[in-house]
């Protein structure tokens, strides 16, 4: 078990290498959430909406 400074040295030397997104790419990987998430919902919400009335058909 290491203690608590070396992991926080550890920690602040792998964080220098880590490559952070460019604020276009965040921008376009934002976009491409939220279609999806859009997407989605709108596909789970039309999927409901038909297994709902099926089952009001049958009851």
């Amino acid at each position: 078990m290491t203690n608590p400074v070396q992991f926080l040295k550890e920690v602040g030397k792998q964080m220098k290498q880590v490559t952070w997104p460019t604020p276009s790419e965040l921008f376009k990987y934002t976009k491409i959430v939220l279609v999806t998430v859009i997407f989605m919902s709108i596909f789970f919400a039309i999927v409901d909406f038909a297994f709902s009335e099926l089952v009001r058909l049958f009851l």
